[in-house]
């Protein structure tokens, strides 16, 4: 097995595994969402990134009710996916001085974490329905949708205001 297997023999493993993967995520994300509230400029962004963070608070409470429902105790396994985006973020964000720049340079580090985040919950949602169990889908699926949402928000953000203000600073 690789190195961020464990002992993946079977469909169910798998499903844990994406599951554990998925609350590594999530609680990266809360970590890393109040850094990027603190840089940004966009007061609708600011906004947005808030009740994001709200809403991926709820969304660890979701998966602690899908590892309820599985008889397993909620836990995360290490993700480097997802470590590498919020790293790569926080790079990025750290090299722009432009306020409005450094606004659609969070805004593009957000979309990586939500596109991400749509992949892995529409595997799961996928997998649980294969795997006979649709509460569970259920419930990742109210995830994957608001991840799809929040997505679409930050595109119509970034189209509306914070990528005009970065062309403006040039």
């Amino acid at each position: 097995m690789g190195l961020f297997t464990k002992d993946i023999k079977t469909m169910d493993d798998l499903f844990l595994h994406g599951l554990q993967d998925i609350y590594y995520a999530e609680q990266q994300i809360t970590k890393a969402l109040p850094k990027l509230i603190e840089k940004a400029t966009n007061r609708d962004l600011i906004a947005g990134l808030k009740a994001h963070l709200e809403e991926t608070n709820k969304q660890i409470e979701r998966l602690d009710k899908v590892f309820l429902k599985l008889e397993k105790k909620p836990s995360g396994t290490q993700c480097p996916a997802i470590d590498g985006l919020i790293k790569e973020t926080d790079e990025v964000t750290g090299e722009v001085d432009d306020k409005a720049v450094l606004d659609a340079a969070i805004v593009a580090g957000a979309q990586a974490v939500e596109h991400y985040e749509i992949c892995r919950y529409g595997t799961l949602v996928a997998w649980a329905q294969k795997l006979g169990m649709p509460e569970v889908a259920g419930l990742l699926e109210q995830t994957l949708a608001e991840e799809k949402a929040t997505d679409k928000a930050l595109s119509a953000l970034a189209e509306q205001s914070v990528n005009a203000y970065a062309e403006a600073a040039e």
